[in-house]
């Protein structure tokens, strides 16, 4: 009996983990080669994995929430001769990045019998035809968040039937966190196709949910994870805390009972990826802050303030270029950008997001406000390409729309330079006869003083002073 060893592949996030979302086959089923396996949830996006080789799943590497580190097994099989294979040698796009070394061993001996580069291990343990030294390493990227790399990983993103449920992958993982029962959701996109908005409806809406276990076509019952049940839709009543936002939008957050338990809590996805990136962030940056105020007490009115503050990035990015750049800490090489790509921090629940604002200097204010709120809305539907999630030479926090008023934010390299907007206030302001009352937004510049010196830091800080100064 032979069989085959499949280790988590790298993704193409330039990351060490992933979360099992859901699994497609349990153990004992039979799966044909390139089926979708298990939905994977990375740090910026839920994918699907398909099957290296057809055969009969004879074990997984964990559950539904289970992280998988890159390299480790994701699932075991036993190949069968009868069903197509894909040719040996054959080039899959499977890069798998074990650890140096990695492989199956027999016994307790150190010997290498095989790797997940298409080696198998036969029934007695020796291996049948490995192709792991022949098969060509993929180069390692770097994993620099701000410029990271994608690598020619598997990536599926096609609406798959799980159950006669037609959904993408970010779809099935929507409607985990909203709690709604995605067999139950009426489907509107094309070919029977449950969509994003189809699952927050359903979520504001519980009504518009279909019967459980209807017959017809679109009623459909989802098959949930090996080993667990499926999702229940939260109870409608007074005493239930409600579905729906002042927004009219669902809301993600359950009662304190759920998430408050006062046990320690793994972090999964993006969160554990802010983690690792803040750590790294800090013990890489010498960062300094610059805090002023700017008088905006001469706008017209319909400014839109986060409109207004990427066009005052890009005048003082123009002014002073050393502040919208790149450095490399190894080399000491700095690389000064002739366009200005803002990453703009969005705040979810899931953790933080920073989408990039391309070309923000070629766009006028409704095009910066149209872009915003494209991002923001791939982002809340987890479906911003990853490439839309890295590559920005300077970065954006608006925190003010909360709360607080100057801030320190983290740099993440290889940008130099982060620019904080706190809540906007009135003050009183001398002017000539006395004092009047003026709008005033606080702003925060945060460089790295590796390679930017305070006078530029001062110079930029002014140059977007005296933007958002004018009328217009």
């Amino acid at each position: 009996m032979a069989t085959k060893q499949f280790l988590l592949p790298d993704l193409g996030e330039g990351l060490p983990d992933a979360t099992v979302v859901e699994w497609y086959v349990k153990v004992g089923d039979t799966i044909k080669l390139d089926d979708n396996l298990v939905s994977m949830e990375t740090a910026k996006a839920v994918v699907d994995v398909p099957s290296p080789v057809s055969g009969k799943v004879l074990k997984v590497g964990g559950g539904a929430g289970d992280v998988i580190v890159t390299g480790t097994l994701l699932a075991e099989f036993e190949i069968d001769p009868s069903m197509p294979q894909r040719a040996e040698g054959q080039d899959t796009g499977h890069h798998h990045g074990p650890p140096k070394g990695a492989g199956a061993h027999v016994g307790g001996g150190d010997k290498v019998v095989a790797s997940d580069e298409g080696g198998v291990i036969s029934e007695g343990g020796t291996a049948d035809a490995p192709n792991a030294e022949k098969a060509e390493a993929r180069q390692d990227s770097g994993t620099v968040v701000g410029a990271m790399q994608s690598s020619d990983a598997v990536r599926s993103e096609a609406a798959v039937a799980v159950g006669g449920v037609k959904a993408l992958p970010a779809v099935r993982a929507l409607a985990r966190k909203l709690g709604v029962d995605i067999a139950r959701v009426r489907a509107t996109g094309p070919d029977g196709v449950v969509t994003n908005a189809d699952v927050k409806n359903a979520a504001a809406d519980p009504s518009l949910l279909q019967a459980a276990g209807a017959g017809a076509a679109g009623n459909r019952r989802d098959l949930p994870p090996s080993g667990a049940s499926a999702p229940t839709p939260p109870a409608v009543g007074s005493a239930q805390r409600s579905t729906v936002s002042m927004a009219g939008k669902p809301m993600r957050t359950q009662p304190p009972g759920v998430q408050a338990t006062g046990q320690p809590e793994q972090l999964k996805g993006v969160r554990r990826n802010m983690a690792r990136v803040m750590a790294d962030a800090h013990a890489k940056v010498v960062p300094t802050t610059l805090s002023d105020d700017a008088d905006i007490h001469a706008w017209a009115p319909g400014n839109d303030i986060t409109g207004r503050l990427v066009r005052a990035i890009v005048a003082a990015a123009k002014a002073v270029p050393a502040l919208n750049a790149w450095f490399d800490g190894d080399n000491l090489t700095r690389t000064l950008h002739p366009h200005v790509d803002i990453g703009i921090a969005v705040d979810t629940d899931d953790g933080l997001f920073v989408p990039a604002l391309r070309n923000a200097d070629m766009l006028d204010a409704r095009g910066v406000r149209e872009a915003v709120n494209r991002l923001r809305t791939q982002v809340e539907d987890r479906s911003i390409p990853m490439s839309e999630l890295s590559g920005y030479t300077i970065s954006l926090s608006n925190f003010g729309m909360f709360a607080g008023r100057y801030a320190t934010p983290v740099i993440v390299p290889p940008c130099v330079a982060i620019i904080a907007a706190g809540k906007g206030r009135h003050q009183m302001t001398p002017v000539m006869g006395g004092f009047e009352s003026h709008r005033v937004i606080p702003l925060s510049v945060t460089f790295d003083h590796r390679v930017c010196t305070g006078g530029e830091a001062a110079r930029f800080l002014k140059a977007m002073l005296d933007d958002l100064g004018k009328a217009h």
